[in-house]
């Protein structure tokens, strides 16, 4: 009976000893371009939210991120572009302005919010708006990273581009701007008065915090590659 007891609990050491060393430790993936951050400037390991933006490596830049909840940053709202010189003003729709909405008003009121600690928020580029183009996850997503970047619509997104000239079906409008489209992943040049979604980007360089900001960047990668080994 002794014996029994005693080959017993070998095993079971034995078994906790392959279930602690053998089996593979499952972690958290750190992407190799996007990091999560909330809204006061601190990163946060990828599967942690919620989230507000999300920083980007490859271009040294900050996301905002859309929401559902009817904030300024929701992913329903629509804007005509306008930079307070040129294009058409309040010819989006929103909740948060009396005067329905264009995108210097969501410009605006992001940087007197200070999203994620940045008060230089603005426009993409062409380039860089494009460059978060990505195959859908599953059929029927709009064409980006979706775990990172939640509640992107299938349709055109603003960029900075203006002063572009439009094709001919809306030449009595003269000029427009560039936007993105995330359904089907490619750019269009669309009248100022069209309403369009937009996803605002904040370039570190420019940032008081960009030191301390890629310090946490660098930590937090750092730290989840260190766990691996």
């Amino acid at each position: 009976m002794k014996i029994r007891l005693l080959i017993s609990l070998l095993m079971l050491l034995l078994l906790t000893f392959y279930c602690r060393f053998s089996l593979p430790v499952h972690l958290t993936p750190v992407h190799a371009r996007f990091t999560k951050m909330i809204n006061i400037g601190e990163v946060i390991s990828s599967w942690q939210g919620p989230w507000s933006c999300v920083v980007d490596s490859s271009l040294n830049v900050l996301w905002e991120v859309k929401t559902d909840n009817e904030s300024i940053h929701d992913g329903y709202w629509t804007y005509s572009w306008f930079d307070e010189i040129q294009g058409k003003e309040n010819f989006g729709d929103c909740y948060f302005e009396a005067q329905r909405c264009d995108t210097s008003d969501l410009i605006r009121h992001t940087n007197t919010q200070g999203l994620c600690n940045q008060h230089n928020w603005r426009l993409p580029t062409p380039d860089e708006l494009q460059s978060l183009i990505k195959s859908p996850q599953r059929p029927g997503q709009p064409h980006i990273n979706n775990d990172y970047f939640p509640f992107i619509h299938k349709g055109d997104y603003w960029t900075s581009a203006n002063q572009q000239l439009l094709p001919q079906h809306f030449t009595q409008f003269n000029s427009g701007a560039l936007a993105v489209n995330f359904h089907a992943g490619q750019q269009a040049i669309l009248p100022y008065r069209n309403a369009a979604f937009v996803i605002l980007v904040s370039s570190l360089t420019e940032a008081n915090t960009t030191s301390q900001l890629s310090s946490r960047v660098i930590n937090e990668n750092t730290s989840q590659k260190e766990a691996r080994k």
